[in-house]
Parts: structure tokens; C-alpha cells; sequence
């Protein structure tokens, strides 16, 4: 199958400002691409483009004084498939992972293990090792906080998210994250394109969406609390410790957002092109 995807977003700045954006789908699929635009400023600025410690594509550029827009589009093939369900798929012992795994085991800054270490032993400790442990932890995740946007807050951690029960599709990741690294699961944060493909559409804006992914079974698997059920059409952007790591834009200095559109859907047909901004 064929997915249309790409996001126009215009911030206002009070000052020339230098900005950082996390908005490019990783190298891991960009080979399934069969047709992106190119990444569009306006007004028009130089923009260089790097790779962070987490691999994740990054551009950088000084946004004027005044509105500064950005824009992409392309279209990406999927396998149509959803989530991968293992349930044979077993914990890796610390001794035995990678060494660039080891990171995803630690506290940083919204999963706060310290915390939540004695709440998620007491909860999980006794529940058998492996994918249905994980899923234990989602379950958990999933009944205890209730969604809506309305909920957002930038700076709500994993542990004020456990106390006050509510939150956006970040809280889920990060509290479902926290639990898994208090077990010694290794598990990351991942923002990325997550489109209505075979569930009910959903009548609010599209946005970004979060989950997380837990090594399991010495591969990476993506476990998504808000929705707890195998999505189809998942497109990575960037994965890194928490929201810290991969904030789709970063400002240094003030901005105030002026607007945010985000698509992602299935393309009509193996024909599709790929939708355009408006100019």
C-alpha cells in the first residue's frame, strides 16, 4: 500500500532565530519512498542537515523575524501489515545487550525510574518474563490514564502522569517506557506518522503521533499504550530516550505557533501523488 504523508507548520519569531527540526522519516525507511518533495522554508533560508547520537535526521537553519514557514510532503510504500505480535519473543539479559541498547535502559528526564522503581516491581515483578510482561506494563498504561488533548502538558513526567492519570499520546510513551526500563526492559521514545489506516477516523486534527519501542527478542518492537491494538501504517521520524531527544522543532529563543497541519493517509491508488501545501 501506498501513504500519503507530510505537515505544514508556521511559527512567528520575535527575532532571528536559530532552529533545529526533527521532521525527516529516518534512514531506516527511507528506501520505501517512492516520491518526497523537497523541504521547503519560506521565506527561503540556508538549511544544512546532520545526524544526531540517536541517528535521526536534523536540519539546521536561522529563522527570520516575523512568520517562518516549513513544509513537506511525499509518499511512502507499507507493507500494510500491522504491529508485530511475538509473544514467543523473550527478555535479553543485561549481560547480553548491545552496547547501544544499554542507553534505553536508564533514567532521563520525563521516565524517571527512580520513582517508579518499587511501584513497578510490586505491580510486574512476579508476571513472567517477555513479550507478556511487556504487554502487563501497556495494559497497566492504558486503563490507568485517560486521554484527551486537553490534557497536554510539555512538562509532565512519567511519574506525574502515573499520579495524575491523564495525558496525551507522550504520557502514555513515556510512563509505559519508565515501567519497562524499572524491569530492566530496554525502551525508547519514538515520534512518528500514524494515520486512521483500518480503524475508525478519528474527528480531531491530525498530529504527530508518540509510542515507544521495547527491545524484546534481540529486535526493537513497537508497543502503543494509547491504542493498545496493532496499528497499520507506522512511519518513524526519529526515536531517542524521551520527548527530550526528538521535539519536532527546537527554538533557540522564543516562537509563538501560528499553525500545525499534519497528513498521513492512505493513497487511492499505486498512482497517488504525493498532496502539496497550499501556497
Amino acid at each position: 500500500m501506498l501513504i500519503n504523508y507530510g505537515f505544514d507548520i508556521s511559527i512567528l519569531v520575535p527575532q532571528s532565530t536559530p532552529l533545529i527540526t526533527l521532521l525527516d522519516i529516518r534512514d531506516s525507511r527511507r528506501g520505501d519512498i517512492v516520491g518526497e518533495g523537497t523541504f521547503v522554508t519560506a521565506p527561503e533560508v540556508p538549511v544544512s542537515v546532520y545526524r544526531d547520537q540517536f541517528g535521526n535526521i536534523c536540519r539546521r537553519m536561522v529563522a527570520p523575524k516575523g512568520e517562518f514557514r516549513l513544509t513537506l510532503g511525499g509518499t511512502i510504500r507499507d507493507s500494510g501489515k500491522p504491529d508485530l505480535l511475538d509473544e514467543s519473543l523473550a527478555e535479553i539479559p543485561i549481560q547480553e545487550l548491545p552496547n547501544d541498547v544499554l542507553v534505553y535502559l536508564l533514567g532521563s528526564r520525563y521516565c524517571e525510574t527512580d520513582h517508579l522503581s518499587d511501584m513497578a516491581w510490586k505491580q510486574f515483578g512476579s508476571v513472567k518474563p517477555g513479550w507478556g510482561r511487556v504487554q502487563a506494563i501497556v495494559d497497566f498504561v492504558h486503563e490507568r490514564l485517560k486521554f484527551g488533548y486537553q490534557h497536554a502538558r510539555a512538562t509532565r513526567t512519567a511519574a506525574q502522569a502515573f499520579e495524575e492519570r491523564v495525558g496525551v499520546c507522550r504520557d502514555f510513551a513515556h510512563l509505559t517506557i519508565a515501567l519497562c526500563r524499572c524491569l530492566n526492559i530496554p525502551a525508547r521514545y519514538v515520534n512518528g506518522y500514524l494515520g486512521d489506516i483500518g480503524v475508525p477516523a478519528d474527528p480531531a486534527p491530525m498530529d504527530f503521533s508518540a509510542w515507544c519501542e521495547v527491545y524484546l527478542g534481540g529486535r526493537w518492537c513497537a508497543f502503543d499504550a494509547r491504542h493498545n491494538k496493532p496499528r497499520i501504517g507506522r512511519i518513524v521520524v526519529a526515536h531517542g530516550r524521551d520527548a527530550t531527544d526528538v521535539p519536532l522543532f527546537h527554538t533557540f529563543g522564543q516562537h509563538t505557533l501560528k499553525s500545525f497541519k499534519v497528513w498521513t493517509d492512505e493513497a487511492a491508488d499505486e498512482k497517488a501523488q504525493p498532496e502539496r501545501p497550499a501556497a
